[in-house]
């Protein structure tokens, strides 16, 4: 991935791997949402704020390549790269990657956009002024 503007260290807990002992690949996805509201927070955007207002953000689409498996113990980073898709929908550009080598474990694009109190797509001032500076 290029530039990246966030990454958050995280740790496979043993309940989070299936009988095979690696993590389960529904796991990931709530690693990388985890990171993306990390992330949201860490630039000033309140994911329950929004709600409370009645805007809501949501994932559309995931596409997420899968490359090697994380087991009971490791530790690892999400890294997490917004980008505007349109308008009305961004994405977010993620991996995760094994400490200390490195090695990248999943890539992912989440899109999403969000729901204004009408329920039409409408992203909020704030994030759209995030997306605009990219």
């Amino acid at each position: 991935m290029e530039h990246i503007p966030f990454s958050l260290e995280m740790s496979v807990r043993d309940y989070e791997c299936d009988m095979q002992g690696v993590v389960n690949n529904a796991v990931y996805q709530n690693y990388l949402e985890h990171a993306r509201h990390e992330y949201l927070k860490s630039i000033g955007i309140d994911f329950a704020a929004l709600a409370a207002q009645g805007i809501n953000l949501v994932v559309t689409r995931v596409e997420i390549d899968y490359r090697f498996s994380l087991t009971s113990g490791d530790r690892f980073t999400v890294e997490v790269r917004p980008e505007r898709i349109s308008k009305v929908r961004m994405g977010f550009r993620q991996a995760i990657r094994r400490i200390p080598d490195g090695r990248e474990v999943i890539s992912a694009l989440v899109t999403g956009t969000a729901l204004n109190p009408k329920g039409r797509p409408q992203l909020p001032k704030e994030l759209d002024e995030v997306l605009g500076k990219l």
